[in-house]
């Protein structure tokens, strides 16, 4: 059975940390692929700081061009919203059977995970593959016979520093793959 790992984000946009993690995934766990699952509105965030969902998505896939292990996904562009991750986890398994699916998320989330929605279920019924983030320390949790804590590389760039600097119009160049860039400054976003 291929293992999938699913990287959720808004990916507003995707930068070069998405892509080491992606990377370390894919290189130093069991997983066979990596999906990044783009949402469309995470409940968490307000909805007006995000960029189109579709644009989100083709500057995924124009980041992960060539790479075979990795894939964009849009599942959840058709499901309601917010969309809830444990929603999304029943709609792929019934989509995918022949699939094991497997959480990444950074430390950060993990440290907050108990207010997710049937965040008893996810951790009952998937593993959770944990990259560490800087300041966050999920103690109680480390330790569950579901999560699986990585020694990912420690990013400190974020999506909204990019759209921070592009605002600013300072040279984004080495923070995102070079067809994003061009993507972002082609269609005029985050000015």
């Amino acid at each position: 059975m291929k293992k999938i790992g699913l990287f959720f984000g808004s990916f507003n946009p995707i930068h070069i940390g998405h892509l080491i993690i992606a990377k370390y995934m894919i290189n130093f766990t069991a997983l066979d692929e990596l999906w990044f699952v783009v949402s469309p509105q995470n409940p968490f965030k307000e909805k007006k700081s995000l960029g189109n969902m579709y644009d989100r998505l083709e500057m995924v896939n124009l980041a992960i061009e060539g790479e075979d292990k990795l894939r964009a996904s849009d599942i959840e562009f058709n499901l309601p919203q917010p969309s809830y991750t444990v929603d999304t986890l029943v709609h792929l398994r019934e989509k995918f059977p022949d699939k094991e699916f497997q959480l990444i998320m950074g430390e950060d989330n993990l440290q907050s995970f108990q207010k997710w929605k049937n965040a008893d279920v996810i951790l009952r019924d998937y593993k959770l593959v944990i990259y560490p983030r800087p300041g966050y320390d999920a103690a109680e949790l480390k330790t569950h016979p579901s999560v699986i804590m990585t020694e990912t590389p420690l990013m400190e760039l974020s999506s909204t520093f990019l759209r921070q600097c592009i605002k600013e119009k300072k040279d984004i160049r080495y923070y995102t793959v070079d067809k994003v860039r061009e993507f972002i400054d082609k269609k005029g976003l985050y000015l």
